[in-house]
């Protein structure tokens, strides 16, 4: 009796990290390391769902006999309606998902891909509460009298000068280069 083996599948990958400060280092290894030939990698806040045009492209290029792989789910999505749209365009090509983070997980199932969605609604929520103590935060420091921003350009004496200055007629531009700052910031001082 001969065993047939299943095709391999090619596997793609997708990193992302949130700001361009951070590194894609750690994810892109990752995938390297799980045979990954292409691997697609934006550099694009969590908080919204749109603006990740290498997901799209990976997505793209997902067809029967094609793995998107992901090092960590909450890295593909940010809400649990996003991880389903996700789910539901791989398997309507006859792709898969394959999460490094989820191991354990057969994500070609109703049962996995379940699971996957309740792991986008636990990142939904971890996303929430990131807001949530960053807006207390901030609440708690301006209560505290920290002046939130960044310092002013010019100091309150400077201020006046470029105020009296303006009334007098002169432009704008003409008092922003002798303080060495923007026109604009001349023109917000009112």
């Amino acid at each position: 009796m001969s065993l047939k083996r299943k095709p391999k599948k090619r596997l793609i990958g997708y990193a992302r990290v949130s700001t361009t400060s951070q590194k894609l280092k750690r994810q892109v290894d990752a995938l390297k390391a799980a045979g990954c030939s292409r691997i697609f990698r934006d550099k694009a806040s969590g908080a919204s769902t749109h603006g990740r045009p290498q997901l799209e492209k990976a997505l793209a290029e997902l067809d029967d006999g094609v793995c998107l792989v992901v090092a960590e789910w909450d890295r593909a999505t940010r809400s649990m309606w996003d991880g389903l749209k996700i789910v539901q365009q791989v398997i309507e090509v006859g792709g898969s998902i394959k999460v490094l983070d989820f191991p354990s997980l057969d994500l070609d199932t109703p049962e996995g891909q379940g699971f996957l969605a309740m792991f986008s609604a636990m990142a939904e929520r971890e996303r929430q509460r990131i807001v949530a103590r960053t807006h207390e935060g901030r609440r708690m420091a301006k209560a505290a009298g920290v002046k939130m921003g960044r310092k002013p350009k010019l100091t309150p004496h400077q201020q006046r000068k470029a105020r009296d200055r303006r009334a007098a007629g002169e432009t704008c531009a003409a008092i922003a280069r002798d303080f060495a700052v923007s026109h604009s910031t001349i023109a917000r001082l009112g």
